[in-house]
């Protein structure tokens, strides 16, 4: 007898999507209340920066719990081997799910032990609360998303309760059993190799095979938690889901309309301003959303009809949208951004300057070399269409119109500059000043809005914590057998000069970033990549830029080009439709990677400025 599709505690109250909204709602109020009696009290609250950042811990276990349960953990959009009958693909996905369930069982054994060492500790969080307590939703939730992946493992009610509860109790009995067991390298290998493709999730993978890499060495599974552990509370992570959230909140909400129609009104409506308009603001948008398939929801319905209207092809538009979308990486307050400063370790202010002007070198590479600005021929019988002025008049309103979302990035920036706040609290003040605006000036944000922006929020960041996570467990173990070292050996034995290694280094980017995912990809390759660049000279936040230039490229090369997913479904085309229509594009983003990389000066002059005053 089959049983229901979904699983019955999908009937009960949403308690992880209620968890991961309340934590990131604390992190919002928190920083808020510490800045108002700093000046006050001369003391805010008690260990105010510590407690931020474990509840930061919160939001992203529980996000993840929440995120898998609505199918958004970070996939390579799933199942990636397409041949079969429809019974194939799904023993596929029970293959996979089974892995993963068993994978997971393994994480929370690993992270109880994390956690018993802790009770051991004692150590105090803030206001008498005990460390362990918040660091035990680490076993808990992955022992919980075992549980759900066990549960698809069938359609029959039976065997997905005996699969629900049987694999990760197997996982969480596996490293206790045969702990002293060496684990052969290959077959493991191979086994992650097949469920990546059948569709587990990247977090599992890359989790997989750091417990076998620890595993295999004799090291204790532990570290793997830790490394989890420790780069969720990092100090500068918490502005990731708050920036997350003022984006989320903006996108939601009639922002974009409204500065849709400032940027068309600055360039004038016919083609070419029309293109000019949506790539800045596609690019603008992407910054402050955090994710450039957000921007696509959010701007192609939107602008994808004023381009055809225009007179500009639709494949062409499709190609544009979907491109310029990609380009917020580099601007400031963006995610990527902000987790490449973190990872490199140089201050979040010098990767927000330094990536100015690369922006602006990416946004005109993609318009001229991309062929976006030639005026498409008018069709046979018609006269080409007169560009439309730009309209003083027009822009002036539609500035008033937008101007708390124009003052958004000043708050961002600006109360970081001036020493005001930190960068978490920076962002934490970009968030509620989102909110205020959106719900007061403009009456677009009800509660019930910002509730499913809070949760949202949390499910987007969870899945990427997990991934950086079990990442950042995986570089450890490199780091520690010396793979950056011999990395650095390697290449100047190999590469004569800083010019050539330069080529080189944008060439393997590009190409990693069509293979990983983007956090995975920071995580995993700045660290064994940054001693590599220094020892030719080359400075961190130059490397960073180049880093997340190439990066770019990536979202529009399968298979992990995801905004090829987004607007193959948002404007209803086909896959291989929308890859055709960002070919320019993507050599137009790799001609401007190269030169972001020849001329150091674009990424490195405003940051020397800002030290200088």
């Amino acid at each position: 007898m089959n049983g229901p599709t979904h699983p019955p505690w999908r009937r009960l109250p949403r308690i992880d999507d209620t968890l991961g909204a309340l934590a990131l709602a604390l992190m919002v109020v928190i920083p808020l209340i510490e800045i108002g009696l700093r000046p006050l009290a001369g003391r805010g609250v008690e260990n105010a920066p510590v407690l931020v950042q474990h509840l930061g811990l919160l939001l992203a276990m529980f996000g993840a719990l929440a995120a898998e349960r609505q199918g958004h953990l970070t996939t390579l959009g799933g199942s990636l081997v397409r041949f079969g009958d429809g019974r194939f693909q799904t023993a596929l996905g029970h293959f996979a799910h089974a892995s993963v369930a068993l994978i997971c069982g393994m994480l929370a054994w690993a992270s109880w032990r994390f956690v018993a060492e802790e009770m051991k500790a004692a150590h105090t969080l803030s206001y008498g609360i005990a460390v362990w307590v918040v660091q035990a939703a680490m076993p808990l939730v992955f022992a919980l998303l075992g549980a759900r992946m066990g549960w698809r493992c069938s359609t029959a009610r039976w065997a997905r309760w005996v699969c629900a509860m049987a694999l990760p109790w197997a996982g969480w009995m596996l490293p206790a059993a045969f702990e002293n067991v060496t684990v052969p390298l290959w077959p493991v290998l191979i086994w992650l190799l097949a469920i990546l493709l059948a569709g587990a999730p990247i977090f599992a993978v890359l989790g997989g095979f750091a417990l076998a890499l620890f595993w295999h060495d004799g090291l204790p599974l532990a570290s793997i938690a830790l490394s989890h552990y420790s780069i969720t509370v990092n100090p500068s992570l918490p502005a990731l889901p708050l920036f997350t959230l003022a984006g989320l909140i903006f996108a939601r909400t009639g922002a974009a309309l409204r500065l849709s129609r400032l940027f068309l009104a600055l360039f004038g409506g016919a083609v070419r301003g029309t293109v000019v308009a949506a790539a800045l603001l596609c690019s603008a948008f992407t910054a402050f959303t955090g994710g450039s398939g957000v921007t696509i929801l959010a701007l192609g319905g939107l602008l994808l009809p004023l381009l055809t209207q225009a007179g500009y092809p639709e494949q062409r538009g499709v190609g544009l949208v979907t491109s310029a979308s990609a380009l917020g990486v580099l601007l400031a307050p963006s995610v990527p951004l902000i987790l490449v400063a973190v990872i490199a370790r140089v201050p979040i202010i010098d990767m927000f300057l330094a990536g100015l002007l690369p922006a602006l070198v990416m946004v005109g590479c993609l318009l001229v070399v991309g062929g976006y600005l030639k005026q498409p021929a008018p069709a046979q019988g018609t006269a080409r269409a007169e560009p439309a002025p730009a309209d003083l008049g027009s822009a002036l309103a539609c500035a008033w119109a937008a101007k708390w979302e124009l003052l958004a990035p000043l708050v961002a920036i600006g109360s970081l500059v001036s020493g005001l706040a930190t960068p978490t609290e920076s962002a934490a003040l970009t968030a509620a000043y989102a909110a205020a605006t959106q719900a007061i000036a403009h009456r677009e944000l009800s509660a019930r809005l910002l509730g499913q922006c809070l949760a949202h929020c949390a499910q987007i960041i969870g899945g990427i914590m997990l991934i950086l996570g079990m990442a950042l467990a995986l570089t450890n173990y490199l780091i520690d057998a010396g793979v950056p070292d011999a990395a650095i050996d390697w290449a100047q034995a190999m590469i004569p000069n800083r010019f050539v290694f330069l080529l080189a280094l944008c060439v393997f980017l590009c190409v990693a970033a069509a293979m990983m995912e983007i956090f995975a990809a920071i995580v995993v390759l700045v660290p064994l990549l940054l001693p590599m660049a220094r020892s030719y000279g080359i400075d961190p936040v130059h490397f960073g830029i180049i880093f997340l230039a190439a990066m770019e490229l990536g979202f529009l090369c399968p298979p992990a080009g995801m905004n090829i997913y987004f607007a193959a479904a948002m404007f209803d085309k086909s896959v291989p439709y929308v890859t055709v229509s960002v070919l320019p594009a993507a050599l137009a983003i790799f001609i401007g990677t190269v030169a972001i990389a020849l001329l150091p000066e674009l990424a490195t002059a405003l940051p020397a400025w800002w030290a200088r005053r």
